[in-house]
C-alpha cells in the first residue's frame, strides 16, 4: 500500500516496483521486499495494522429504530444539522471575512442526481452518530457514500530515532459487503476521501466513535422500562398478586382454577373487574405499581442522560424531565446550548473534512477556505426582538461609518462580514478632524444685477 502512496506522489523507493493503474496494486504490492496479495483477506495489509470500525453499526441503527428517545435525539440533531449550505470564505489577514458561492460548490449543492446538500448532510450526520464515522469519496461529479463499517483506515508505524512513533495514515480500503465478503476492495489516497469523524475514540488514532457508544446501558434500561410497562398493561394493569388455595385442593382443579382467573382477569381489557373467589382462595398483593416505584422519574433520569450524550437539551427533544421546567426563556438558552455547543462545532467539522474534495476555480485556496451559511436556518433564527435589536445596533454602526467618511458600499460589507478591514475611506474628514486654520473661509456672495 505504501508503494501506490508514494509513486502516486513521485517518490518512488529503488526497492519498490511501479504501480501504474490501482488495479496493478489490488492485485500485488512489493513493500520492505515482500510481496502482499490484499485481495480477500481480513486485514487491509498482512503483517500491517489496520483500523476497523467495530461491527456494531448495524446494531446502533437497530437500537436507534427500536428505541423512541434515541430515534428523538438522532432525529432533532439530523434536522438542524442538514438544514445548513456551504459556501466559499475570504480570509482577510487571517480573519473570516464575507461569504460567497461559486460554481464549484455544484458537487456539494447537488452530490448525486436528484441530491441535495440537506441529503448528503442527513447521511453524514446518521453515520457519525451511529458508528462514528463518515466516509465519502469522489466519483466524477457524484459524492458516493462508503459505509462506516465497510471501510477499514491502513496504517504504517512512524519509524524514528530507531524506533516507532505512533502511526502514520496512509490510506482507506473499502470492501463492498464488508471485510471477508469476497467482494474486490478499493484503495484510496487519504486525500481522495471525505472523513467526518466529531467523536475521536480514545482508543484509536484516526477513528471516531459514535456517541450512543458510552450510554448504551442507558438504552438498556429504557428498553428494559418500556417492556416492564408493556408486561404491566398485558397480564392485568394492576398490582402482581399471589393467589393461594387450600392444600386439599386436587392439581386438576387448581389447573381450571387458574386457567378461568388468566381468562377473566388477566390483560387490559379485564383490568379493575371486580374478582369473586371461592373454595378457601386467598388473594395477596405483591409488587409495586408504578406511583410506588416512581417510574416516571426513574425513567425521566435516564432520558435525561440519554439526551446529554447526544449534546441536545431534554426541552428540544420534547423529554418529560425537560418539560416540566420549561418556559420560553429556558427554551430559548437550551436552544442556543445547542446551536453553540453542538451543531456549530459539527458544521465545522463537516466543512473542513469535505474541503478535501473539492477546491475553488483557479487551484489552491487563494485565501478562500470551505464554511457553512447558517443565517437561513430557521431553528437558529433569533427572537424578532433581539433580532430587530440587532438591526438597529448594526444601522447605528453605518451610520456612524459613513459619517466618518468610508465609503458607504464598504461599511456595509464590513458590518455584515465583521472585518472592519474590509473598510474604505474617502480620503475626506469633517471639520472637527482638521487642524484649526486649514479649511478655507467662505466666499461671500456678490449682488447680481437681478438681485439689486
Amino acid at each position: 500500500m505504501t508503494s501506490l502512496w508514494r509513486s502516486r506522489r513521485g517518490r518512488p523507493s529503488a526497492e519498490e516496483r511501479h504501480i501504474a493503474t490501482l488495479e496493478d496494486y489490488v492485485n500485488s504490492f512489493q513493500f520492505g521486499g515482500a510481496t502482499y496479495y490484499p485481495t480477500g483477506m481480513q486485514q487491509t495489509m498482512p503483517g500491517q495494522a489496520a483500523e476497523s470500525v467495530p461491527n456494531d453499526f448495524t446494531g446502533f441503527a437497530t437500537r436507534a429504530v427500536t428505541n423512541g428517545v434515541l430515534f428523538s435525539c438522532l432525529s432533532v440533531r439530523q434536522m438542524v444539522f442538514s438544514a445548513t449550505r456551504f459556501q466559499w470564505q475570504r480570509l482577510n489577514n487571517g480573519r473570516p471575512s464575507e461569504m460567497f458561492g461559486t460554481a464549484d460548490l455544484r458537487l456539494l449543492e447537488e452530490p448525486w442526481v436528484g441530491g441535495t446538500t440537506q441529503d448528503l448532510l442527513s447521511r453524514v450526520i446518521q453515520d457519525a452518530d451511529l458508528a462514528g464515522n463518515s466516509y465519502w469519496a469522489r466519483e466524477g461529479d457524484e459524492l458516493v457514500r462508503m459505509r462506516p463499517d465497510w471501510v477499514q483506515i491502513v496504517l504504517e508505524p512512524r519509524r524514528t530515532r530507531g524506533g516507532t512513533l505512533g502511526w502514520r495514515r496512509i490510506g482507506y480500503l473499502y470492501q463492498e459487503g464488508g471485510p471477508g465478503a469476497g467482494a474486490e476492495p478499493v484503495p484510496f489516497l487519504p486525500e481522495e476521501v471525505a472523513h467526518f469523524a466529531p467523536t475521536p475514540d480514545p482508543l484509536a488514532t484516526y477513528r471516531g466513535m459514535s456517541w450512543m457508544t458510552p450510554i448504551i446501558r442507558e438504552t438498556s434500561n429504557d428498553n428494559l422500562m418500556t417492556t416492564h410497562k408493556q408486561r404491566f398493561f398485558e397480564n392485568a394493569a394492576t398490582p402482581n398478586m399471589v393467589v393461594r388455595l387450600a392444600r386439599e385442593v386436587a392439581p386438576e382443579a387448581f389447573e381450571k382454577f387458574v386457567a378461568k382467573m388468566d381468562s377473566s382477569h388477566r390483560g387490559v381489557e379485564n383490568a379493575y373487574k371486580t374478582m369473586y373467589l371461592g373454595g378457601g382462595a386467598d388473594v395477596t398483593v405483591v409488587g409495586k405499581d408504578f406511583q410506588q416505584l416512581d417510574f416516571t422519574s426513574v425513567q425521566a433520569a435516564g432520558e435525561t442522560r440519554i439526551a446529554a450524550a447526544a449534546g441536545v437539551p431534554p426541552v428540544i427533544v420534547g423529554l418529560s424531565e425537560g418539560l416540566q421546567a420549561a418556559t420560553y426563556s429556558n427554551y430559548s438558552q437550551a436552544r442556543r446550548r445547542f446551536a453553540d455547543g453542538t451543531i456549530h462545532p459539527l458544521w465545522q467539522q463537516v466543512a473542513g473534512s469535505f474541503s478535501r474534495l473539492l477546491k475553488p476555480a483557479g487551484g489552491g485556496s487563494n485565501g478562500l477556505r470551505l464554511w457553512y451559511d447558517s443565517r437561513d436556518v430557521p431553528f437558529l433564527r433569533e427572537d424578532r426582538k433581539d433580532a430587530a435589536e440587532i438591526q438597529f445596533r448594526q444601522a447605528q454602526t453605518i451610520r456612524s461609518l459613513t459619517d466618518a467618511g468610508y465609503t458607504p458600499k464598504s461599511v456595509v460589507a464590513a458590518v455584515e462580514a465583521e472585518d472592519y478591514s474590509l473598510l474604505e475611506h474617502l480620503g475626506l474628514f469633517s471639520v472637527q478632524l482638521q487642524p484649526p486654520g486649514t479649511t478655507a473661509a467662505p466666499v461671500p456672495q456678490t449682488p447680481t444685477e437681478e438681485g439689486t
